[in-house]
């Protein structure tokens, strides 16, 4: 009986051919709007910092823990929040997490400080790890077997599409609006998304198996004081001895759950999966591919509106060649990943994110928009070449009953690429303030370099 739980609950047995009409069309749309509203969200307030910084007077690399913030409430709670589904019922995480996230949004329009605004920030990222630690395990709910590929292809379209718009997103409002709202218009939105989802999205049985509280603590302290500690690391010029206590901690952390989880049957840290070469593979190349790309978006803010004097709007509408770029590509990607294994199809587009990259690095001194915008569209072209092969393939690697972990790891490697973008985004910043864009974009191509010859290894 209780294997059969599992299995339920994972998508197989009795839930195998997903859903189909109007409920997978609606059950599409709960996933798809609720991703796309916590992915913008990692992004949003990017292009904003600038005109953040001046309006509540604080210094640009603390601005930056507007995004910090965001990312390392995710970062700790995901798996936690992942293996808890697996007992309460993904759809129940979902939706509670589209809830806090649309409450936390409208604190963030209302927030008139830093420490406010970073306190709604973090509420709203606790939400946003609801939903990013289940939606995976959702799809392969919903989807039917058949076309479970093409549902992983349009949702990670979905997130790289999202995460790309974010600054031109911003910019649109940012040219009609103050910046608050460019958290209050999630409120509409998710309330609606709650509603869709609280109706589309499938309650099979749960397990009853017991919550291990210990671990979830022993993750979320893990990543916690190995973010905090590297970005203490950043805005201390170097290593104090606060610092090597924190990172020491963080160690101890990550060693102790290691141990606890390793023999587990159903682990919140997937050390059995991790131990696999070519998941542990497809989890680096992903955390450096996201690495890079969030250098680039915290970056290109502050060098095109400062050193090459562009306005918002102007660097929105310039980054829009990014996300066009992704949203025309994905669909070819998902394609070909049917035909080409993921290591072939990951090296190709990250060796292009890193082309991409180096050549932003390299703009003339005086570049036209049009000199812009092509290597714009090249990074696009090799992210979304990358990522929907790449996570199809940690999906395939996990066997039955472990979808949660599989899909808590995609969100996980996302979101911690991120994270250290930011963090290293706000480093940079600190040590190289008049160099800072050219410095990031080549620190983001060589983590795509890395990232490319690592996925080719995939190959061997």
């Amino acid at each position: 009986m209780t294997q059969q739980v599992a299995i339920e609950q994972s998508g197989f047995g009795a839930k195998e051919d997903g859903l189909a009409g109007s409920k997978l069309i609606f059950g599409v749309m709960a996933i798809s709007l609720a991703t796309a509203l916590s992915s913008l969200d990692s992004v949003i307030a990017n292009i904003a910092l600038p005109t953040i910084t001046a309006i509540l007077n604080i210094s640009r690399s603390d601005s930056v823990w507007i995004v910090n913030a965001y990312q390392l409430s995710i970062i700790m709670m995901l798996l936690p929040l992942s293996s808890l589904g697996d007992r309460v019922g993904y759809a129940r995480i979902y939706v509670g997490g589209l809830a806090l996230f649309t409450f936390a949004s409208l604190m963030c329009a209302m927030s008139k400080s830093l420490d406010m605004l970073i306190v709604a920030r973090v509420l709203q990222g606790l939400g946003a790890a609801g939903i990013g630690s289940v939606n995976t395990a959702i799809l392969k709910m919903i989807y039917p077997s058949r076309l479970l590929g093409r549902g992983v292809s349009i949702h990670a379209s979905v997130v790289s599409v999202s995460t790309a718009a974010g600054p031109t997103i911003a910019a649109a409002i940012l040219s009609v609006a103050p910046w608050p709202w460019l958290f209050a218009v999630n409120v509409p939105l998710g309330i609606i998304t709650f509603f869709v989802g609280f109706k589309a999205l499938p309650r099979p049985p749960v397990s009853i198996a017991p919550y291990d509280y210990f671990s979830a603590f022993l993750n979320a302290a893990t990543f916690g004081l190995l973010v905090t500690g590297v970005d203490r690391m950043g805005h201390s010029d170097g290593i104090s001895a606060s610092v090597v206590v924190e990172l020491s901690a963080a160690a101890i952390c990550a060693w102790l759950l290691v141990r606890r989880e390793r023999n587990r049957t159903k682990p919140l840290l997937p050390v059995d999966l991790l131990l696999q070469p070519a998941f542990l593979l497809a989890v680096m190349t992903s955390i450096c591919s996201f690495t890079a790309q969030m250098l680039a978006f915290v970056s290109l803010p502050f060098m095109l509106q400062g050193a090459l004097g562009r306005s918002a709007m102007e660097t929105g509408a310039l980054i829009t060649a990014w996300p066009i770029a992704v949203l025309c590509i994905a669909p070819l990607a998902g394609s070909l990943s049917n035909r080409f294994k993921a290591g072939a199809l990951g090296g190709v587009g990250l060796a292009i994110l890193a082309t991409g990259l180096a050549s932003l690095a390299l703009l003339p001194m005086h570049p036209t928009s049009f000199d812009i915008s092509w290597r714009m569209a090249a990074c696009g072209i090799g992210f979304g070449l990358f990522q929907p092969p790449n996570n199809r393939s940690l999906l395939a690697l996990a066997p039955r009953g472990r979808t949660g972990n599989a899909s808590g790891m995609i969100s996980v490697a996302r979101v911690l690429g991120q994270t250290f973008g930011a963090v290293l985004t706000a480093f940079i910043l600190r040590i190289a303030p008049h160099h800072a864009g050219v410095v990031a974009l080549i620190t983001g191509a060589s983590f795509a370099a890395v990232a490319a010859c690592v996925s080719l290894t995939r190959l061997l």
